[in-house]
């Protein structure tokens, strides 16, 4: 419990306790609420906040607006190649936000999008003229909420999955019209898994980094991430982005609290035996245009990003269309070959892919174990300090490390280290509620069993229940690995020029210019991460429905 204890404060309470004295502070160590007067009181720092607010809550409305009608059509009505709309919203839940937004620089920046230079030749305009800008605060919020909206969309379409076709049928069957049903049983049932999407895309669309550096430093704008991130170049300023990170952490937790307790007080349990499977709505002719509108709203999140990666990488000229004449590999050899940059964070990645992996799922399972069998004294503390990093954005905690690790005793910037404590603090708390779901599922009757026929704790464990979690738990070890491929928020704040991850390099080659080769790089990015996803759904016994919970 002690050792434990004491891991878990290293990774969660050590960095935040130095950004909140960062942010009280002035450069000569003295008491200072100077930090937050500049932070709302100078527009350098308030209109990024504003901006900040603004653009979650349009991201959230836009993601409720678009996933609420497709999580139903999917999930309650007859619509054709269900499962094939189900996999391409995965795709683009597993595409990085930051990835989606080179993808759209590609098709829609002012000059060279594609897009627009295809709107110019259909239309004969002149180079001035354009058809979009992705560089805009408008071309911002479309692009995150296109990546933010499969959130939304899992938790309806599963909420509606779980809702009893029975209910239905009994309302029907006491008179009540198609519309009364749903305004009666349906929305109400679904209404918890709405707010909270909307909560979470919210809070998805506050403390993303790549997204807004890509798009809105180039329109001449800041969010609170990018303003946060820009206090660290030179000459830094660590106490303002200390007192700039506190609003985006405060924020999160009231959120979470908030999710918390609207759920708390609208949760509906069904009561009874085997129920129905949910009555599937006949759209009749509808069923073909619903699925058209599908595809359409997919077009953006999916298929035009990845035909503009494949493009590009196949393209001597990234912003032009790939033919016979200008068809190369010269971009894939010289990502591998000739770019430097490349070995050396494929090498990072992948050490700190496996490290934190192997680290994040081992405490994970011990704590789940621990908890979920309340099998010590202050078991809820473990499981409280377990989950707290949910609330930690991830360019607040790196802020938080860097302030923590740059300083004796314990100097670990520039060494990956420190990128690993962040890796696994940020992957933590999934991998924690996974294995504690899978320890749920382990009657602790079968532990109990082998111990009175005298085997240890530790016997049991190893040859009861381990057997029977292996599956929970390689499967939690691939998301953990995913989720370290995709993380730059943190990894920004934390690099050196020696402990780059692919993420960061994409980054860098972006500020560069070079898309060709972030093309090749990206399109390798969800190579693998789809391959990693695809084995753990193959896992017998897991299945689909622990990916999109997770």
């Amino acid at each position: 419990m002690l050792g434990l204890a004491v891991l878990l404060c290293v990774l969660i309470v050590l960095p935040l306790s130095w950004l909140f004295y960062f942010s009280v502070t002035d450069r000569s160590g003295a008491f200072t609420f100077e930090n937050f007067s500049k932070l709302i009181t100078d527009p350098v720092f308030l209109d990024p906040l504003i901006t900040t607010f603004i653009l979650a809550i349009l991201a959230s409305l836009a993601c409720c607006a678009v996933a609420a009608p497709m999580g139903w059509l999917v999930a309650r009505t007859d619509i054709p190649a269900r499962w094939m709309i189900r996999i391409l919203v995965m795709a683009s839940f597993v595409t990085p936000p930051f990835l989606g937004a080179i993808a759209w620089e590609l098709l829609a920046a002012p000059n060279s999008g594609l897009l627009n230079q295809g709107f110019r030749l259909l239309t004969g305009a002149s180079q001035e003229e354009r058809l979009f800008n992705i560089y805009s605060f408008p071309g911002l919020v479309f692009v995150i909420s296109c990546y933010t909206f499969p959130y939304v969309f899992v938790l309806i379409a599963n909420s509606l999955d779980r809702i009893p076709g029975d209910l239905e049928d009994a309302s029907s069957i006491l008179g009540g019209r198609a519309w009364v049903t749903a305004r009666r049983i349906t929305i109400p049932l679904a209404l918890p898994a709405l707010v909270a999407g909307a909560l979470v895309a919210f809070l998805q669309s506050m403390t993303l980094f790549g997204s807004p550096a890509i798009l809105a430093l180039p329109a001449g704008f800041h969010t609170m991430t990018t303003k946060i991130w820009s206090l660290f170049q030179y000459p830094p300023k660590p106490e303002l982005a200390a007192a700039a990170s506190l609003p985006l952490l405060v924020l999160t937790v009231i959120l979470l609290r908030a999710e918390h307790v609207i759920l708390g007080r609208r949760g509906f349990s069904v009561v009874g035996g085997k129920s129905g499977d949910p009555r599937l709505v006949r759209l009749g002719a509808f069923k073909w245009p619903a699925l058209v509108l599908c595809l359409v709203v997919l077009l953006n999140p999916v298929f035009l990003p990845y035909g503009a990666l494949l493009n590009a990488t196949f393209s001597s000229v990234a912003t032009t269309l790939v033919s016979p004449a200008n068809f190369t590999f010269h971009n894939i050899e010289f990502v591998f070959f000739e770019l430097s940059a490349t070995k050396l964070a494929l090498k990072n990645t992948f050490i700190l892919g496996a490290t934190a992996a192997t680290i994040g799922t081992l405490i994970a399972l011990v704590v789940g174990y621990l908890t979920t069998r309340k099998a010590i004294v202050g078991y809820r503390t473990l499981g409280f300090l377990a989950t707290a990093p949910v609330a930690i954005p991830g360019i607040v905690l790196g802020v938080g490390l860097f302030l923590s690790y740059t300083r004796p005793p314990l100097i670990l910037y520039g060494t990956l280290w420190i990128l690993l404590i962040a890796f696994v603090t940020i992957a933590l708390p999934a991998a924690y509620q996974q294995l504690q779901s899978a320890f749920r599922t382990v009657h602790p009757d079968l532990e109990d069993a082998s111990r009175i026929l005298g085997a240890s704790r530790l016997q049991a464990l190893a040859h009861i229940t381990a057997p029977l979690l292996r599956t929970s738990v390689i499967a939690t070890w691939c998301f953990v690995f995913v989720g370290v491929m995709r993380e730059l928020s943190a990894a920004i704040m934390l690099f050196t020029s020696e402990t780059k991850v692919i993420s960061v390099l994409i980054f860098d080659l972006n500020e560069s210019g070079d898309l060709a080769a972030i093309s090749v790089l990206g399109l390798f990015m969800l190579i693998i991460t789809f391959a990693v996803v695809i084995l753990a759904n193959r896992i017998p016994g897991f299945g689909g429905v622990h990916l999109r919970n997770h």
